[in-house]
């Protein structure tokens, strides 16, 4: 039996979990450093077809003018076919970088993985 993993509930719409929290504190640090210009959490929903549409974690701006669409997972795992399908959908439709966000554990040395899609 193949057991999925799903979040406990669902939070309110621009809530973020604990996950997405810590790559906002992440993405901080970076604008500080001068390495992103920009970032917003839950900002822009994404048409991709008529009542399809993808809503991705943050949209980052970096130093180097790049948009970067970015959705934080707790692990690739947690990512669903259907998600898969729409991220990799938008990333032929749209100008931007798409990428998926993943945590390392602290037992391999911590941050953050960045999977482009």
């Amino acid at each position: 039996m193949n057991k999925k993993l799903y979040a406990l509930g669902r939070l309110k719409t621009g809530q973020m979990n604990k996950t997405e929290s810590a790559y906002s504190q992440h993405l901080e640090l970076q604008k500080r450093a001068g390495e992103v210009l920009w970032f917003a959490f839950d900002a822009v929903k994404l048409r991709l077809a008529d009542n399809t549409f993808l809503s991705v974690d943050f949209f980052v701006m970096t130093k180097g003018l790049e948009l970067q669409a970015i959705d934080v997972k707790g692990s690739m795992a947690i990512a669903t076919e259907d998600a898969k399908a729409k991220m990799k959908f938008a990333s032929d439709k749209f100008p931007f970088r798409f990428f998926y966000v993943v945590p390392v554990a602290k037992k391999n040395g911590g941050g953050w993985n960045l999977i482009e899609v």
